[in-house]
């Protein structure tokens, strides 16, 4: 069993963290629809001045043949090596306010020895609770907001932002873990699951992105830099809408979904014959699948300046 030492580094210089600050984990891997996740991390890293406090070892944690390395191939010679990166930084808000952030790559090996170290160093900085987030693919509409499913034991989060209470057995991510130890010695927790619709979880959507970012602030007081995101989600959604109102088959999947959405939050049966109306019902739609194939086609000729982002997080 390896020390656990050997799969975290300190960083030389790094800044001085005050006790007490509220700890956001957020892990791409097993799950991430409509890019919540990698596209928060993207974006605090451009917009809230981490600071690496504590960097984790690839060569220990990570499976370099499942999730390969980006390098980059400049005519005649590799140019540039881009690592997957999993970091503990400390980054500041819009109001100055300082907050510890857990980011990069789910590992892949070695969670328990993980779970360890960010426990320990959750007590050595005294961290005033665990807060993250990550997203799963629902059959819900993108013209509603975004829910989310919330767990932990902070019950006026659950009471305020928990919409779909399920009883059931997922497969579990090692945020999961980190979440069932923090709790399970007493600390604050809370995890937010987004629902993202199904038809766009391959895709990159800043409203997702900033549910995120909202859920997280919500927990933890803290006030992020969302306006650049704000701004790309004008146009997401415009696009989305154009092919929707474009494909008659999109129209009435959206309808459907509008009104199963809309009972569920009202607390009617979504199976009821109401859902009949119009001729049409959900047997008679694309699948899921085709449906996300038609709208990636369509949003994958956005403008080519488009940051590329393999090999981020």
């Amino acid at each position: 069993m390896p020390n656990p030492s050997d799969i975290h580094e300190r960083v030389a210089n790094a800044p001085a963290v005050p006790h007490g600050l509220p700890l956001v984990v957020l892990l791409t891997g097993f799950t991430d629809a409509g890019s919540a996740v990698s596209g928060l991390i993207d974006h605090l890293r451009e917009s809230a001045d981490l600071q690496p406090v504590v960097v984790f070892d690839n060569d220990a944690l990570l499976d370099y043949r499942a999730r390969r390395p980006v390098i980059s191939f400049d005519q005649d010679h590799l140019a540039e090596f881009r690592p997957p990166r999993l970091e503990l930084s400390l980054g500041t808000d819009a109001l100055g306010q300082k907050f510890l952030l857990l980011a990069g790559y789910e590992p892949d090996f070695l969670w328990n020895e993980f779970a360890r170290v960010v426990l320990a160093l959750a007590d050595e900085l005294e961290v005033s609770g665990m807060n993250w987030v990550h997203s799963i693919a629902m059959p819900v509409p993108h013209t509603r907001p975004i829910g989310t499913t919330v767990s932990g034991n902070r019950r006026e989060l659950t009471v305020a932002h928990s919409v779909w209470r399920p009883r059931t057995q997922v497969p579990a991510t090692a945020g999961h873990l980190l979440e069932f130890r923090f709790a399970e010695r007493g600390d604050r927790v809370v995890g937010f699951v987004l629902l993202v619709p199904h038809y766009l979880a391959e895709t990159e959507n800043p409203d997702a992105v900033i549910t995120a970012a909202e859920r997280l602030m919500a927990a933890t007081g803290l006030v992020l830099m969302l306006d650049e995101v704000r701004g790309r989600r004008e146009d997401y959604l415009a696009r989305v809408d154009e092919q929707v109102i474009g494909n008659d088959e999109l129209q009435q999947m959206v309808h459907n979904l509008e009104r199963r959405y809309d009972a569920y939050m009202a607390g009617r049966d979504p199976e009821d014959g109401s859902y009949d109306e119009g001729g049409f019902n959900e047997r008679d739609l694309p699948s899921a699948d085709e449906l996300a194939a038609e709208l990636e086609r369509y949003l994958a000729s956005r403008p080519s300046g488009d940051d590329d982002k393999q090999g981020r997080g």
